[in-house]
């Protein structure tokens, strides 16, 4: 099937010019539309093999739907200045790529699209529109879809079910409904995407809509009566018309030949230095491709002649940055150091970029081989500290939280941070890597120099102080370089989406100074109840080893699976559950768990592993890793590793301290308050079900929990059929299990095993379950469509969760995917709730001057160091504080614990 491309010139424009940064040239032209535009057709040409292509732009002047409505796009302003000076050159530009661009007069770029999208379905051929515009769905089908190369969003018609809540041929009537406010087009007032939804599944159609007006109740049924009338009206404003008289046909719309003249000119016009060099008849090399940016170096960064990298090494030279620093809109800061971890690090020098391609690197503590004379480290310092703490200054870091640290130990509190490419990164795109190495080659096209090619490997390695400060300055002076770099190559797609940018300025940027408080404070911990723990485990851990030796008849190492593998397999004949890759019997967790059931020496052997971790990971650890300065133990929170925006904690990891049983509970005993405070715990009770309460629209788990009622009780009244008071414990477990099972997407076979119950029964009870809350069914269904419509998931408040198998034709991966979309909602939003819970609880004690400190966050529960003169009072804010983040259609819910150490607190 042959294929035509047809491009919505007008939209992207528009979107370009308000994605971008403010381009200029060397003449002081606007170019950042230009380049936006142009980048994305190239991209389409690459990814589609199209055998027809068309740009479409809207024509100057009135259309006929403006004599339909005079007040058509009254309430658009005027196009900016600076986007009117490039639409022509844009104009030449296109068609010298070898597009063909196409203006109708009278007629919109929509309604051009909408006509030659019939003429290419008449003809038999696969149309593709790339546009951004919501109206172009009316025009899917079996053979037509579209892309939005911003979002990377494919609609088929699938997708648009998926989107919009309705079918293709029911878009029209969908907006006629809600209106378009962009165009000025009035739909039914407090008619939204969902009541115009419902209405279309419900009765068909508008005709059919507006037939049964008068059996619609309250004030939605009201507003559709009085809009009656002008409804027939709206609805030809939003038709794209298919039938319009075109100068041309499909087959008139074969790509032409790129005019390299005319592109060669335009292109130095535009400053383009990257593209113009991709040129035939241009010297050097070819680049990266048609998404590289406008003047960005050559991948062998190291060689390119545009680079400007300093030595900072005299007072002069440092006078000279500090005014550059001062005029600067943004200045990117690096620093480099003796040790990775954050409390402990010394500076060994500091790299800063205020534009990109040029750089300096300022050493501080270099022991160089060639002997060169620094600057004095503390009075560099000194001077350096008004510019660091000034919030005023705006600043850019990758993983600046890190930094923070770093000259915290030098007695520099560093403000102004408004952005971090680490962030940036991991809001755009969370499932992929975000260290600097990464994100330089998948964004800009640039091998970066690596840490092991300036200090070696392994033994042979040394630490940045020796590297000789040339060779330091080519690698630190890239840092800031090529992060500045990134820095405007990511955040205009951050700006570019409301959603993304509130949750990267709103929720990560903010909870990285959060971060960054809590681990300077640290946790203190009663090292003397730690060792007596560990004393404790012990002798339960010999116990246990001795009676699994009686158990098997002789010794063996309980800390081999090959030697357990002998004694269950080999001599006491147990059952091969699974096995290895080489083909062994396994051994493993899951393997222990399943004979368990049924037999003593893998209890056994489960028990003493569960001590053995216990003991290894936190009653001998914790103690030797208290800061030695601080008394402390100081973990590092991470922001961007799990891809549903879930804090992780490491060095040492105390998010993950187990709790299910008695002498992983004791640990939490060592978390202790200091003479004079106490230990709070404050916790979202149930959020993720109340999550999928608010996000399902069910209204049996919504009633239940409006009317603070126990929910797995409540669920067990529903699955069970049973009278409340009828409600067993046992009941009361099973549903627990299925509330919980069935938001992490359990199917029948996860749900026999939790339950120990056959998978028929299971099935039973997931399908009652169903029946009872339709709301979660439609939810879930709805949620895998969408997944595989557009490849990601959203929380509430817009983080996107990437899902990158969730097409996959592996039936476990793409499974997996689809499991992880029906959880990847409830798990991100709840790690966003508790991201706004910190920044509100953070601010307020700062707000307060309380003595007050976060010290800890654990899944949906924050833990707080309290002065006891401040308790009560903190005791009183913090439900308020936590439970006002955020408004859903139930009730959020914090429970408040108080103790002298954190098991206490629970």
């Amino acid at each position: 099937m042959k294929t035509l491309l047809l491009v919505d010139g007008s939209s992207y424009l528009y979107r370009a010019f308000h994605a971008l940064p403010d381009l200029r040239s060397r003449n002081n032209e606007p170019t950042g539309a230009i380049y936006g535009v142009l980048n994305m057709l190239r991209r389409l040409r690459r990814e589609y093999e199209a055998d027809y292509i068309a740009c479409v732009f809207d024509p100057k002047g009135k259309t006929f739907r403006e004599d339909l409505y005079p007040l058509y796009k009254a309430n658009r302003p005027p196009m900016p200045e600076a986007l009117v000076q490039q639409v022509e050159p844009l104009k030449e530009a296109i068609q010298a790529l070898g597009w063909p661009l196409l203006e109708v007069e009278g007629v919109e770029a929509d309604d051009v699209i909408g006509t030659l999208c019939r003429q290419a379905v008449e003809r038999g051929l696969r149309c593709v529109v790339s546009t951004g515009d919501k109206d172009l769905a009316q025009l899917v089908g079996p053979n037509v879809v579209l892309v939005n190369t911003m979002t990377n969003e494919t609609l088929d018609e699938a997708g648009v079910r998926a989107k919009f809540g309705v079918p293709p041929q029911q878009v029209l009537d969908y907006l006629t409904l809600i209106g378009d406010a962009i165009d000025n087009v009035p739909g039914v007032d407090k008619v939204g995407p969902k009541t115009a939804a419902k209405w279309l599944e419900k009765y068909g159609s508008l005709e059919a809509i507006m037939a049964h007006a008068e059996e619609i109740p309250g004030v939605v049924g009201e507003n559709l009566r009085q809009a009656l009338a002008w409804l027939p009206k709206g609805r030809a404003l939003l038709t794209v018309r298919r039938d319009v008289a075109l100068p041309v046909c499909v087959e008139e719309l074969a790509p032409r030949p790129p005019d390299t003249q005319r592109l060669k000119a335009l292109f130095q016009r535009f400053d383009f230095k990257r593209w113009l060099k991709e040129l035939p008849e241009s010297s050097g090399t070819a680049g990266r491709g048609p998404e590289a940016g406008p003047g960005e170096p050559e991948p062998n960064v190291g060689a390119s002649p545009a680079r400007r990298y300093e030595t900072i090494l005299t007072e002069a030279q440092l006078d000279a940055w500090l005014k550059r620093f001062e005029a600067a809109a943004l200045v990117c800061l690096d620093t480099e150091t003796t040790d990775l971890d954050p409390m402990r690090a010394r500076l060994v020098g500091m790299s800063f970029s205020v534009e990109p391609h040029r750089a300096a690197y300022l050493p501080l503590a270099h022991r160089d081989p060639g002997g060169l004379q620094q600057l004095d480290l503390a009075r560099t310092l000194e001077r350096l500290k008004p510019w660091l703490e000034d919030a005023a200054r705006p600043k850019l870091g990758q993983h600046a939280k890190y930094d923070m640290h770093v000259l915290a130990n030098h007695g520099i509190a560093l403000n102004g941070l408004v952005h971090d490419t680490l962030l940036q990164s991991y809001v755009l795109e969370s499932h992929r890597a975000h260290d600097m190495d990464s994100l330089a080659e998948r964004h800009l096209g640039v091998k970066t120099i690596t840490y092991e090619e300036v200090c070696g490997k392994g033994a042979n390695q040394i630490g940045f102080d020796q590297v000789a400060i040339e060779r330091a300055t080519e690698y630190a002076a890239e840092d800031a370089d090529i992060t500045l770099q990134l820095h405007q190559a990511m955040f205009p797609s951050l700006e570019a989406d409301p959603k993304l940018l509130y949750v990267y300025r709103e929720l990560e940027m903010p909870v990285m100074h959060v971060l960054f408080a809590m681990e300077r404070h640290g946790v203190l911990l009663d090292v003397a109840r730690l060792e007596a723990q560990s004393r404790e485990l012990g002798l339960r851990m010999a116990e246990i080893e001795a009676r699994a030796h009686q158990v098997a008849g002789q010794p063996f190492n309980l800390n081999s699976p090959k030697q357990i593998q002998e004694i269950l397999f080999d001599q006491q004949k147990l059952p091969v559950i699974k096995k290895t890759p080489s083909g062994a019997p396994s051994t493993d967790e899951d393997v222990l768990q399943q004979l368990a059931l049924d037999y003593p020496l893998p209890k056994l052997i489960l028990e003493y592993r569960s001590l053995a971790k216990l003991k290894s990971t936190y009653t001998d650890k914790l103690p030797r890793m208290i800061h030695p300065a601080t008394g402390r133990v100081h973990t590092n929170y991470a922001q961007a590793v799990a891809v549903t925006g879930r804090l992780a904690s490491s060095e040492p990891n105390l998010q993950n301290i187990p709790i299910r049983t008695a002498e992983g509970r004791r640990i939490r005993e060592a978390f202790i308050a200091p003479p004079g405070h106490y230990i709070v715990s404050a916790d979202y009770s149930q959020v993720e079900l109340r999550i999928m309460a608010h996000i399902s629209g069910d209204e049996g788990l919504t009633r239940a929990f409006a009317a603070g009622e126990d929910i797995h009780a409540s669920t067990a009244c529903e699955v069970f059929g049973v009278p409340r008071d009828q409600v067993t414990p046992e009941q009361r477990r099973y549903a627990k299990v299925i509330n919980f099972g069935l938001i992490y997407g359990m199917s029948s076979f996860g749900l026999a095993s939790q339950l120990g119950i056959e998978r028929a029964a299971a099935q039973a009870y997931i399908d009652r379950y169903f029946a009872r809350f339709p709301g979660v069914a439609a939810y879930m269904a709805q949620v895998r469509a969408q997944a595989r419509a557009q490849g990601y998931v959203e929380t509430v408040f817009g983080r996107r969760v990437w899902l990158p198998e969730i097409n996959s034709s592996n039936n476990a991966r793409r499974q997996a995917a689809e499991r992880a979309a029906i959880n990847a909602p409830m798990q991100g939003t709840a790690a966003d709730l508790i991201k706004l819970a910190m920044i509100a609880v953070h601010r307020w004690l700062g707000e307060q001057r309380l003595k007050s400190r976060l010290i800890l966050q654990v899944h949906d529960e924050l833990v707080l160091e309290v002065p006891e003169a401040e308790l009560e009072e903190v005791k009183q804010a913090l439900p308020r504080l936590m439970e006002g983040v955020a408004r859903l259609r139930v009730p959020l819910v914090v429970d408040i614990g108080v103790g002298r150490n954190w098991d206490e607190a629970h």
